[in-house]
């Protein structure tokens, strides 16, 4: 089982991350970070670098495919070289995934038409536009294509695939080993929960903030 998590300039580091470290604990499974030539990556805070460790003509028929997101994802919407390697991946494969706003690439590749699929809230209106139908549950399963919301909810999407793969027991003890039980000292985590004043000053903000 071959598992490539796609990287790109900009990228949100626990949108690979979160769901590498769940989805690398799969019996037998490769991981491989792929980009559109193998090397150093930078995430969007420009201090931290993953390596691809191949380019997207190396990797043709992975079984999994994981697309992050990011402020980069924007500069990659007309990238035909990752859209044309998302098509021909997710062609073949047996999960085709996306974390944030990394459904908007699979969106872009004309991957979610007619499927319903999540994305960050503030951006998740947008999947409209490609023929998608925007929920903004936290993760999402249409068919085998999994979508998951903003950053953190990467890692519950990779916990629910490691369940459809390998059986809830072998899910339930990946998520006791890496200790994932999450306690938040804040109950803001989704607009919907977080103070109305907040949530309008970040979509108000928002082309700043998805810089």
């Amino acid at each position: 089982m071959q598992i490539a998590i796609v990287l790109f300039d900009r990228f949100t580091a626990l949108d690979a991350v979160g769901p590498y470290e769940m989805l690398c604990r799969l019996p037998g499974a490769e991981t491989v970070f792929v980009a559109q030539r193998p090397g150093p990556v930078r995430g969007d805070r420009g201090s931290l670098t993953l390596v691809a460790d191949k380019g997207f003509d190396e990797v043709p028929a992975p079984d999994i495919v994981v697309v992050p997101g990011g402020p980069g994802q924007s500069a990659q919407m007309e990238n035909e070289t990752l859209l044309g390697w998302l098509r021909t991946a997710s062609a073949t494969s047996t999960w085709t995934t996306s974390v944030c706003t990394g459904s908007l690439l699979l969106a872009a590749a004309g991957l979610l038409e007619g499927r319903r699929a999540t994305s960050h809230w503030l951006t998740l209106d947008g999947l409209a536009a490609f023929g998608a139908e925007p929920t903004g549950e936290r993760v999402v399963v249409d068919g085998r294509f999994i979508t998951a919301a903003g950053v953190s909810s990467g890692i519950d999407m990779g916990l629910t695939l490691v369940g459809r793969i390998a059986g809830d027991e072998h899910a339930q003890a990946v998520q006791l080993m890496t200790e994932y039980d999450p306690r938040p000292p804040y109950d803001a985590g989704s607009p919907e929960k977080a103070p109305a004043a907040l949530v309008d000053r970040l979509r108000a903000e928002s082309r700043l903030v998805l810089r």
